[in-house]
């Protein structure tokens, strides 16, 4: 798989022969299936490294500050052919205890299908802003329908480890989401394992969420006519002729 990065997007370069186009979409006929995904977290903790690592395989150890780039490729999940978009966000911070979230990352968070909320063993505020970011997703997708991973990232990095393992999983399993710990720089498999699972319930809740019951979701169904109304007022009709009939 050969991959191109261009203005601030990494897709799938298309193959001899296949439809002209970028990773996200197919030929007019077949298009993959769209899944997008927020990754967020605070500064420092390795959302870019995460995000370039599930797509690429590679791993890059200095990024410059994030500006909020969106990636994309094309993934085979359970023999489907799945077209996969990655929204990086930038860092945020707690303000006096209050979510610094702008309203940049709430549009990333609203087009989400699916959400990763990465936080780094090393630091522990970043653990803090976990509940923070789990609240704002909930807020901005009443219905608890996005799924929400957590990822504790750096775990190589046990001699200036900040954050138990076991309170990422305590804390991940009370607000309802999956938990992994991974380490970026050492370990693929994880990390695709944390996308490969929201890649699927996410799949799971398209398939079943089709197009007609969205539609019937969205348009109210007219009501049904009464039918004793409709008989009641048939007879009234009918006597009423009757009663002219007779006065003729």
């Amino acid at each position: 798989m050969r991959l191109v990065q261009n203005m601030c997007t990494i897709a799938e370069y298309p193959q001899a022969g296949s439809a002209s186009g970028d990773g996200c979409s197919g030929g007019s006929s077949g298009r993959p299936r769209l899944i997008k995904i927020a990754v967020v977290g605070a500064s420092g903790v390795g959302k870019t490294a995460l995000v370039v690592r599930f797509l690429t395989k590679r791993f890059i150890g200095d990024y410059e500050r994030n500006a909020g780039n969106l990636y994309s490729r094309q993934i085979q999940i359970d023999g489907e052919m799945l077209a996969i978009q990655v929204q990086d966000t930038p860092g945020i911070q707690i303000h006096e205890h209050n979510l610094d979230c702008n309203e940049q990352l709430n549009r990333c968070i609203r087009w989400a299908d699916a959400v990763v909320i990465v936080f780094s063993i090393t630091d522990y505020k970043s653990y803090e802003l976990l509940s923070h970011l789990h609240q704002q997703v909930r807020q901005l997708h009443p219905g608890n329908r996005v799924p929400v991973v957590v990822v504790a990232n750096k775990a190589d990095l046990l001699h200036i480890k900040e954050v138990e393992p076991q309170n990422g999983l305590q804390l991940a399993n009370m607000l309802g989401c999956t938990f992994y710990e991974v380490s970026v720089s050492e370990n693929y498999n994880d990390v695709f394992n944390a996308f490969h699972v929201l890649c699927k319930e996410v799949s799971k809740q398209q398939i079943t969420s089709t197009p007609e019951k969205r539609r019937t979701s969205l348009i109210p169904r007219p009501k049904s006519p009464n039918m004793q109304d409709l008989k009641r007022r048939f007879k009234q009709a009918l006597s009423a002729k009757v009663r002219t009939v007779t006065s003729v």
